[in-house]
Parts: structure tokens; C-alpha cells; sequence
């Protein structure tokens, strides 16, 4: 009896040590069964929290398309990872998509399971009866200087007469895709819970000057319940031209070396040489200290004579109290120092807090672009990091 005692005991320590403690990407089969022994080892709501940040990681960590690739990606992404990392990595990728979820609060998803598609029931808080999607759009992040930096995009899911559909609990795969002249420029997902939903901030940073038509993109949101998914589409809608992402500044090329020639050999009668610009007169960091201070001092006459960006148009447009730098009240300089120069070109980096007449601060960086006209540093091109 003792011994069937001792051997029942090892066969059951032998079942033990059998149990993966870590994802196990060999192929699908093995991430399955991996994760499933991370989960047998916890308790009921630990159980769920680890199924949701499983369902988490698969829906906003991985790029894929179909389910089965999108479980090989997922299983890539954990390869080795325990549940403490899960849950981290899942806390990350909830923070970075501003979801309001955290392994460590109740939960929140309903029940989840990554490796099959569950079908409605009774308790499904997916399966929401609505007939179409609703998309609103308004500018947000108001800036003095620039404008609306962001578009708050806010999609809701509505009945057959237009109105809102009341729901709570649910997980509701959200997407938002933008684009311009047919050509995707930006992508984000989320999670609607309920039928407060408080949308997606597209920020104008977010989207490359260059490839936007007309300032104007098309926005698609697509809402995905058990049943079915719904879209839709806002087409044209304005975007502020002075928030968007501008193409970086190559770095102005090094200058090839030429002989040095002593000046008193020169001709002092010959002409110069075609297409050549007088040799600028100093740093050009101190061109645009000199424009900072005029933008602080509101002396904007001065600020606006070492410009010559045609984007700042006239005098009056650059100085406008409402639009243009004539709404600054003052800027306290953090930094400047040039980053590449030649006689023909240069960049200078600045670093510096602007507060408008509202009292309002925001911290900007700033690549400035210098060219030399006729001996002197003018600012040409004027690009926010």
C-alpha cells in the first residue's frame, strides 16, 4: 500500500513539473497548451484578468490580418514571457492606446477566449443590436499659436431612428483608419465599452503634410459587435494645414574644400563669381534669437525682417493677434544651438516655452530652417517637432 501511495505521489509531481510556466511559441498547438497551464496555476479572477490581457495584446499589439495569423504574431510577441510579463505588457499596450483597463482592476471584458470565436448568448455583452454608426468630429487641443492641433473623431452606435444605443460592458473592437486621395495615412484602435465611448484624438502631428490632399482626409470607423461589423465613413473633413507633421529638414550637405586664396591677391574689380551669395555674417542661432525676442517682446516688425518663409505670407498674417504671433505674450528659451550650417544653408534646433494672452503654456521644439540672402540669416522654414 505504501508503495502505490509513493508511486500515485510521483506520478502526480511528475504531472506537476509537466506544466509550462512561460509561452511556448513552437507552433499554435503549444502556445495553446502553454497558456492554458499559465492559467490553470491561477485563481478564478486571475483567470479572467489573464484572458483579457491575452485578448488585449492580440487585439492592439499585433498588425495581422485573419485570425490564425494574427495567433502565430501574438505567439511570436510572448515567446518566453510568464504571466507577470503578460500582464505588464498588457498594461503598457492598454496605457499607450489610452484604454481604460488594468490587470490589476475587476473585469471588465466579459469572458474572453483568444483561441475560438465565442457565439452570442445570453450573457454576450458583444452582441448589441444596432443598425448603423454614427461619427461626429470637432477640433480639440486649441493652440494661440497654431490653431486645433487634434480632431476628436467619437463614433456611436445608433438604432434605426438615429438614436443612441444604451449599453455597458462590452468589448467592442474599434478602428479608425484615415485617408487622403485614397492612400491610408493613419491608423488607431480602441475598445468601446459603452455607449459613453469617448473616441479617438487625431492629432495633426500624427499626419505627413506631404501626403494630404487639399487638407482634407476621409475618416472610417468600423465597430465591431458579435453579429456583424459597422462602418462608416466622413468624407473631406478639414484638417489645420499648421499642426501637421512637416517633412524633416535634410541636413544642409558639408561644403567641399576649396583652396584658400590670399585675399590680397584678389582683384578687387573682378565681378563675382555667377550665383553666388555674399559669405553670412555670423551664427545663424543668432538670427533666430533675434526672432524669439521680437516674438516675446511683441516688437513683430523685427521678428518678421529675419523671415523669409513664404508659409508666414504677409506682415499682417504673421502678426495676427488671433492666428498668427501676435497672439504671444511672451517665450522663456530653454535652448538654441545650430545644428548644421553652410554658407548657403543652415538648421538651428530651439528649445522654448510659449504662453499666449490667455495665459495658456505649451513646450515647443523647433527645427529652424536658415538660408543666406544677400549675406544675412533669414529664416526660411519653421518645422515643431
Amino acid at each position: 500500500m505504501r508503495k502505490l501511495t509513493l508511486l500515485l505521489c510521483a506520478v502526480f509531481l511528475l504531472l506537476i513539473s509537466c506544466k509550462k510556466d512561460s509561452v511556448d511559441a513552437t507552433n499554435l498547438k503549444t502556445f495553446q497548451s502553454s497558456i492554458n497551464d499559465m492559467a490553470s496555476s491561477l485563481n478564478t479572477l486571475q483567470q479572467y484578468k489573464f484572458n483579457e490581457a491575452l485578448y488585449m495584446l492580440k487585439t492592439f499589439a499585433v498588425d495581422a490580418e485573419g485570425e490564425t495569423h494574427e495567433l502565430v504574431q501574438l505567439s511570436k510577441l510572448l515567446e518566453g514571457k510568464k504571466v507577470p510579463d503578460i500582464f505588464r505588457m498588457a498594461d503598457e499596450v492598454a496605457r499607450e492606446n489610452g484604454i481604460a483597463w488594468t490587470s490589476t482592476g475587476p473585469p471588465s471584458l466579459g469572458e474572453m477566449n483568444i483561441f475560438e470565436d465565442v457565439a452570442a448568448k445570453e450573457s454576450d455583452p458583444n452582441d448589441i443590436s444596432a443598425n448603423a454608426l454614427r461619427i461626429t468630429t470637432r477640433p480639440a487641443q486649441a493652440d494661440s499659436v497654431l490653431g486645433p492641433k487634434a480632431l476628436l473623431v467619437v463614433p456611436r452606435l445608433v438604432d434605426g431612428n438615429g438614436k443612441p444605443i444604451e449599453f455597458s460592458g462590452a468589448a467592442l473592437e474599434t478602428i479608425m483608419e484615415v485617408y487622403s486621395g485614397g492612400n491610408k495615412v493613419f491608423t488607431s484602435k480602441n475598445l468601446m465599452q459603452d455607449n459613453k465611448f469617448y473616441g479617438f484624438t487625431l492629432r495633426y502631428d500624427k499626419l505627413p503634410a506631404e501626403k494630404l490632399q487639399n487638407n482634407t482626409v476621409d475618416i472610417t470607423v468600423s465597430v465591431k459587435t458579435t453579429a456583424k461589423t459597422l462602418k462608416m465613413t466622413n468624407v473631406g473633413v478639414k484638417v489645420n494645414p499648421n499642426a501637421l507633421m512637416q517633412p524633416q529638414i535634410a541636413p544642409p550637405a558639408e561644403p567641399l574644400e576649396t583652396e584658400v586664396q590670399d585675399p590680397s591677391l584678389a582683384d578687387p574689380l573682378a565681378d563675382p563669381a555667377p550665383g553666388s551669395s555674399p559669405a553670412p555674417a555670423g551664427d545663424p542661432k543668432t538670427t533666430v534669437q533675434r526672432f524669439l525676442n521680437g516674438i516675446s517682446t511683441q516688437n513683430l516688425r523685427s521678428a518678421y525682417e529675419v523671415s523669409s518663409n513664404p508659409a508666414w505670407g504677409t506682415y499682417d498674417k504673421f502678426s495676427n493677434p488671433n492666428s498668427g504671433f501676435g497672439s504671444v505674450k511672451s517665450v522663456n528659451v530653454k535652448n538654441i544651438s545650430t545644428s548644421a550650417s553652410n554658407p548657403n544653408s543652415a538648421s538651428v534646433s530651439a528649445a522654448y516655452d510659449v504662453t499666449d494672452k490667455n495665459g495658456n503654456t505649451s513646450a515647443l521644439n523647433v527645427t529652424f530652417g536658415l538660408k543666406n540672402v544677400n549675406g544675412e540669416w533669414k529664416i526660411s522654414s519653421y518645422n515643431i517637432k
